[in-house]
């Protein structure tokens, strides 16, 4: 199980939200490109980047830090926030980004899934965000009447191999993520899930990995590994043992 640092943009800088408000807002540095520099040092695979004023006005915005990460790290980057349309894609790949995540576009126009998947494959992420069971869209502010777990078994359908869920009430609030409806989800449509929202500690780490038999690859980690909760190195080496609860203090 792969262990993905985030990084989430604002206004140029690297910030965290709570519960997904963008009023509440931590800043974390103002050189995003030297956190990721810091994250790929520790080991990390693979970056979680998020463009917020891109996922509140609806197309990207933060491009000029989005580069200076891509130019700062070798590993590979999966990048979302305001892409909604098949140019903002097709824009992010010619940047170098290796994989996109969609959220609110596939929402409000799901007859454009065949079409990504066509040409597009493996490079689409589609994120299932989520509140009180319904999914979330327009940068987590408006509610669909559509279940996680509908909307994934759809999205399997469609040919998306892949998604990242994403309970937004536990989102930056170091409180655990949604162990059960991400188990759910992986077991009802087959996807491979990248589980977010919460992760706090190394336990919740361990408790994912007993979840990979389900389809469970990836953990991203924001506030945890900011404020020093969580050890990135430290976590990828527990996550690759067969069985780590030497890694977990009692």
């Amino acid at each position: 199980m792969l262990v993905i640092p985030a990084i989430d943009l604002k206004d140029g800088q690297c910030v965290r939200l709570r519960s997904g408000k963008k009023e509440d807002v931590t800043i974390y540095s103002s050189e995003p490109w030297k956190i990721a520099q810091k994250w790929q040092a520790a080991g990390a695979q693979i970056l979680h980047v998020i463009d917020l004023d891109g996922a509140f006005s609806g197309k990207p915005i933060n491009l000029a830090a989005l580069q200076k990460i891509r130019q700062a790290v070798e590993i590979p980057i999966q990048f979302g926030g305001g892409i909604r349309s098949y140019s903002d894609i097709q824009k992010m790949l010619d940047l170098g980004i290796d994989r996109l995540i969609l959220g609110t576009a596939v929402v409000s126009s799901p007859e454009w899934i065949h079409q990504i998947v066509q040409n597009f494959g493996d490079k689409i992420i589609i994120a299932i965000d989520a509140r009180n069971g319904k999914i979330a869209t327009e940068g987590w502010v408006q509610l669909s009447d559509e279940s996680p777990i509908t909307f994934a078994r759809k999205l399997s359908e469609q040919g998306i191999r892949r998604v990242i869920y994403t309970d937004i009430s536990r989102d930056g609030m170091l409180v655990g993520p949604n162990f059960d409806m991400t188990k759910e989800i992986a077991i009802q449509s087959n996807l491979k899930i990248i589980a977010a929202g919460g992760i706090s500690s190394l336990a919740d780490l361990e408790k994912l990995k007993q979840l990979e038999k389900f389809g469970i690859e990836g953990a991203i980690v924001g506030r945890a590994l900011y404020e020093g909760q969580i050890d990135l190195a430290q976590a990828i080496k527990c996550v690759s043992l067969t069985s780590y609860r030497g890694c977990i203090k009692s």
